[in-house]
């Protein structure tokens, strides 16, 4: 099981497992999308890379940021 479906799982429970990893799978593609056009954007109005990479570096601090008040609880160890 791949480790995002494994996640979706362990928060949201097995019965919607399908669904659920399909709208992240879904905002992937869409992240995706958006990554190829703004930085063929940015190609095309400045002439290089370089603003792409400090939005990249902006956006993946931002991302870091909201993360950090996530706490996860321990997980039980299985019995023997």
């Amino acid at each position: 099981m791949p480790p995002t479906a494994a996640i979706v799982g362990k928060l949201f429970g097995l019965r919607d497992l399908g669904t659920l990893f399909g709208m992240t799978l879904l905002s992937h593609q869409i992240r995706d999308f958006f990554g190829a056009y703004l930085g063929g954007l940015a190609l095309t109005q400045f002439g290089d890379y370089g603003w792409m990479w400090y939005a990249d570096i902006a956006l993946a601090a931002v991302a870091a940021l909201l993360n950090l008040p996530i706490r996860e609880a321990a997980l039980p160890s299985p019995a023997v």
